[in-house]
């Protein structure tokens, strides 16, 4: 329905998972389909029906997280979670494993926390501002205490924050790469999970039918590869953005943050979703 690279998401971690836990809700489109033409054996697909009483917030995004977490195999170490929008590269795998090896026997490690990159509007573009998430936990320690967060975004042991160790690789974030009537649809689609039910067709209604990816405050071109699970999804783009990157759309505040971090690496005042061992 909203085109998500759900495939090519889940084809990029295959190789460095022993199973891949797939929770497939009670839908109406080719989702079941799609994951069994993946046709590998690691791939082990359940059904679950999403409580629709648990929508405002994204809460049921995390109870259904949960529910496939509980379902891994109580003898892994780990648990690779990645959402249906982001891909990882296989230039990262050994990194992965390897990050897996070294604090699989250190049980203060509760998490590892990995970069990110936000694709914009098409394939050649990245937000590069505050506004977009730096890390993010996607692989946590495979114990049961520890419980996807409010819109499944970040992991917690009741309210507390996991400690997590940094692994050299990025998740490449494509959840804002459609045409601008697709992702106008998606963004409509999403609402329901965060909009209360009553206001929620007075404020679809109010929605105009294109996306204007001219509204960034900062993007920058991107100069890297792609995943090679995502390159024929590239291919078939069928639409073509021009966007003026020249000029930062900036408070004076943010602005001076910008080019601080810009200058230094670091990023002050930002939200951490978890916190780092030393």
């Amino acid at each position: 329905m909203n085109d998500y690279p759900i495939v090519e998401a889940i084809r990029s971690i295959l190789p460095v998972v022993d199973e891949m836990i797939v929770l497939v809700g009670d839908s109406e489109d080719e989702t079941i389909a799609l994951m069994q033409s993946i046709n590998d054996p690691k791939i082990k697909i359940h059904h679950s029906v999403w409580d629709k009483h648990l929508r405002t917030g994204g809460t049921v995004l995390a109870v259904e997280t949960n529910k496939a977490f509980q379902l891994i195999d109580p003898e892994s170490d780990w648990a690779f979670y990645i959402q249906g929008d982001e891909v990882v590269h296989e230039q990262y795998h050994n990194s992965i494993r390897n990050a897996c090896l070294q604090y699989k026997e250190d049980k203060r490690v509760e998490g590892l926390v990995f970069k990110y990159l936000h694709f914009y509007g098409t394939y050649d573009y990245v937000g590069d501002s505050r506004k977009w998430y730096d890390h993010e936990v996607r692989i946590i320690r495979n114990d049961k205490k520890i419980s996807s967060y409010k819109d499944a975004q970040g992991f917690r042991v009741g309210e507390r924050k996991l400690w997590v160790k940094p692994v050299d690789a990025y998740v490449y974030h494509y959840g804002w790469v459609k045409s601008p009537e697709l992702m106008k649809k998606k963004q409509k689609n999403v609402s329901k999970f965060w909009i209360d039910q009553e206001n929620l067709d007075e404020i679809l209604a109010q929605m105009p039918d294109f996306f204007n990816y001219d509204d960034f405050d900062s993007l920058e071109k991107f100069k890297g590869t792609h995943p090679l699970v995502i390159q024929e999804r590239i291919e078939r783009q069928n639409w073509k953005l021009d966007l003026d990157i020249s000029k930062k759309k900036f408070s004076l505040k943010d602005r001076l943050l910008y080019y601080f971090e810009k200058a230094t690496g670091i990023r002050p005042f930002d939200f951490r979703n978890y916190r780092l061992l030393k």
